[in-house]
């Protein structure tokens, strides 16, 4: 389905389901990280692009203080009482994104109202290209339509990560959200999640974006996601910084003996990266593909060996797709971890041996069969009435 058939389903499903038309619909992007994996939380520095998938939210206030949410893909509802002393959470998770939404903004003070809702997407789900985010921005800019509460893309952003942090129960950092809401066709974004400021970076024509879904699901609440984010934490006060961002690699090889050796693996591998997010800027702006394919397999290899996000499978798709592109590209492992997508920039003449050398070995060795996505830097969240 492509946005333009997602926002007709969105809004012919709303009239169906409600009997009138929505009066605000928005729509948000999915985002794949290029480099810069479990930085955010650190204050460090990212590279995402917003890509096109994405979560449409059609939406109408109605009389009851309560709020109807259907959702298409799952072909199920929610209901929940605004007038109530508190917003519950769900066994269902995909409630709690926006229940959670409810949640928040009530505590912050802004007048709601009861509404109507209808969402559908087509972002792969627990594939790591951010859906969640995605589904949060999108609603908040509806929210934000109908209720008139001014927000600006980084209020949403930080709704967004407050709903995850603060309602699901995942200790995320700003990157998702802030990506989704400040894409920019054909760019990539810089974001300093120190500051939250943003730039945009290109992303040479001849390279593809190809994300390639292993198939191996993970929920980021129940894996060792918080753990990575406590362990930086103990890190960081260990050797005396406010956060990881505020150590260079070369302090840091003169301070590891302070810390134990798992902790120093957790700090290496987010000092580092944050290094590597800087130097691919480079490697893009001068078209440096080695250097490009260099940084990306580092990223990779301090994923698996330092953070220990990576698993068997996501392991052998960057061989798999490295082998091919050898100094041409780059391959790593992109998203929280524990299962999920790699991400490969990808020149045109080796788009088609890519896709077969994955075809040919990945379902052969692993007996899963892999989904393989070339997707373009694409805009943020934007309002369609």
């Amino acid at each position: 389905m492509n946005k333009d058939d997602l926002i007709q389903t969105a809004l012919s499903s709303y009239l169906a389901h409600f009997e009138a038309p929505a009066q605000k619909a928005s729509i948000a992007p999915a985002r794949v990280n290029l480099i810069g994996e479990h930085t955010d939380y650190n204050d460090g520095f990212v590279l995402p692009a917003a890509i096109d998938f994405y979560t449409c939210v059609a939406g109408a206030l109605n009389n009851d203080n309560a709020v109807n949410v259907v959702a298409l893909d799952f072909n199920e509802t929610d209901h929940f009482d605004l007038s109530a002393k508190d917003i519950q959470k769900s066994e269902a998770i995909w409630k709690n994104f926006i229940r959670g939404a409810f949640y928040i903004l009530k505590n912050q003070g802004y007048q709601l109202h009861g509404c109507n809702l209808v969402i559908s997407g087509t972002i792969p789900k627990g594939a790591g290209l951010s859906s969640s985010a995605s589904l949060e921005v999108a609603l908040l800019a509806t929210l934000n339509d109908l209720f008139q509460l001014n927000l600006s893309k980084l209020d949403m952003a930080l709704i967004g990560q407050k709903i995850e942090n603060e309602f699901v129960g995942l200790s995320c950092g700003i990157m998702d959200q802030l990506s989704v809401a400040c894409g920019e066709k054909k760019r990539a974004i810089l974001i300093d999640c120190q500051d939250y400021s943003v730039d945009t970076v290109k992303v040479p024509s001849e390279l593809s974006i190809m994300i390639v879904n292993s198939n191996v699901k993970r929920e980021l609440t129940q894996s060792g996601y918080n753990d990575r984010r406590r362990e930086c934490e103990q890190a960081a006060q260990l050797l005396g910084i406010s956060s990881l961002r505020d150590i260079t690699i070369e302090e840091f090889t003169t301070s590891k003996s302070q810390l134990p050796d798992l902790i120093s693996r957790r700090a290496r591998h987010v000092i580092s990266e944050n290094k590597r997010v800087l130097d691919t800027i480079d490697a893009l702006n001068k078209c440096d593909y080695a250097h490009l394919s260099a940084l990306m397999r580092r990223s990779h290899i301090s994923m698996r060996d330092d953070y220990e996000i990576t698993v068997p499978e996501i392991d052998f798709l960057v061989d798999i797709i490295g082998d091919v592109l050898g100094s041409n590209g780059g391959v790593r492992m992109t998203g929280g971890g524990f299962g999920g997508c790699v991400v490969a920039l990808v020149p045109s003449s080796l788009i088609e041996p890519v896709h077969t050398a994955i075809q040919d070995n990945y379902k052969f060795k692993t007996g899963i069969t892999p989904a393989i996505y070339f997707c373009k830097p694409t805009a943020g969240v934007a309002s369609l009435l």
